[in-house]
């Protein structure tokens, strides 16, 4: 890490530490030694950049020892009453059941809490609020669309489509080219789910809306409901299917996630449906490739163009904690643009703040004037409990099972899992 952000980070951590000193002296004041913050990670790439920050944050005052904690079981530790005192972990259906329940802290009162970009902030409350409280407070978002070559692009002489109807005519100019347009990795489940289902349903519908419909339907889901999986969703699946049917690889079914990066960074195909961290895996075999990425256009009006987001990581402080204060001024010191910045530059995130700094890395500027907007959607695969196998149905349907009658069972499970709940 360079010399210059310890130095920097090291001068805006005093500035932090002067705003809260009072208030760590008084809590460590009971105790004959500093407060242990137990700070959890959910993110094992990211372990040695926080690590770095740790020690920093450690070396930099006396009141507050932060422990790295990156192998709790937070439903056992929640279950017990002693879950970590700071966590920085993905933010999903899961980690919202705490957040309901009440078992999160209200972080309202945080100065960091106000930089928070609404729009972003909104992403945390589709799938679940506590009444009055702010809990949870995104740290990163990542942004995910259609990953594509440059060099092929350029050499076939073709644009980046913003309609189905360009999307399509680009996908036949390869195939005539004896390029396989669309680099398929069936055999695992999640890569249809993350990437060919969530492009597909939200290139074409407002995921939000359609879930708080579903919610609120609850039982009521099915055949004759005005919402259901079947219903709303046959069409931009069906599309998906065509896409699948004509323009991906012959072995697609039997290509798992490392068989994409290895084939893609070979060049074998002009586009992949992946997130960002795929990029590295890629940049093992092929570093020099000039990639890009654009939002998979599903219908006719390029303004329909969203990207698929999900909250990478996000910080929370559990009520069960009796380390508040040195968990939320670790939290401050984590939120400091700097710090905030450089790891977004360093893992292809976009930042949660109104002071963040603008993307530059080639490979994921193509989302930008999308993200700014705040046209983005967060993945329909993520705001399905866990207990109903979505990946794999979708997995099913690109391999060959019928669309409607999936979607049927789909809607089956959603109403008998509402009835149990």
């Amino acid at each position: 890490m360079p010399v210059s952000s310890v130095l920097r980070r090291a001068a805006a951590a005093a500035a932090v530490l002067a705003l809260t000193g009072s208030a760590l002296a008084a809590c460590a004041g009971a105790s004959s030694g500093p407060a242990e913050v137990r700070f959890h990670l959910s993110k094992p790439e990211a372990i040695p950049y926080f690590r770095d920050l740790i020690k920093e944050y450690n070396a930099s005052q006396d009141e507050v020892v932060v422990v790295f904690d990156t192998s709790s079981n937070l439903q056992a530790g929640f279950l017990r009453g002693d879950p970590p005192d700071l966590g920085l972990l993905n933010y999903n259906m899961e980690m919202a059941r705490f957040m309901e329940r009440g078992a999160l802290s209200d972080l309202s009162d945080m100065a960091e809490a106000e930089r928070i970009l609404p729009e972003v902030q909104d992403l945390v409350d589709q799938y679940a609020t506590y009444p009055g409280r702010t809990s949870v407070l995104p740290y990163s978002v990542m942004a995910a669309s259609v990953i594509y070559n440059k060099r092929i692009f350029e050499e076939q002489d073709l644009e980046v489509p913003t309609t189905w109807d360009e999307l399509i005519e680009v996908c036949e100019a390869l195939k005539t080219a004896g390029i396989t347009p669309i680099y398929g990795t069936f055999k695992d489940p999640w890569t249809v789910g993350q990437g060919w289902f969530d492009y597909a349903v939200g290139g074409q519908i407002d995921v939000a809306d359609f879930y708080a419909q579903l919610n609120e339907l609850g039982t009521e889901v099915g055949p004759d409901s005005p919402v259901s999986f079947e219903k709303t969703l046959a069409a931009p699946v069906e599309q998906m299917t065509e896409l699948v049917k004509n323009y991906t690889n012959a072995d697609a079914a039997s290509r798992a996630y490392g068989d994409g990066n290895l084939a893609f960074a070979k060049e074998e195909a002009a586009m992949y449906l992946q997130g960002p961290w795929a990029f590295g895996e890629i940049d093992k075999t092929n570093p020099d490739l000039d990639l890009g990425t654009f939002p998979l256009p599903m219908t006719d009006d390029p303004d329909d163009l969203r990207v698929r987001v999900n909250i990478d990581l996000a910080a929370w402080i559990p009520e069960a904690s009796d380390q508040k204060e040195g968990a939320r001024d670790f939290l401050s010191y984590l939120f400091q643009k700097d710090v905030m910045d450089e790891y977004n530059a360093a893992f292809l995130g976009y930042g949660t703040t109104t002071d963040s700094a603008p993307v530059s890395d080639e490979r994921i500027v193509g989302m930008k004037e999308y993200y700014d907007a705040a046209k983005f959607y967060q993945g329909a695969s993520k705001a399905i409990p866990l207990t109903i196998p979505t990946d794999n149905y979708m997995q099913g349907i690109v391999t060959g099972a019928d669309v409607e009658s999936t979607l049927r069972t789909l809607d089956a499970d959603w109403a008998r899992l509402a009835l149990r709940q």
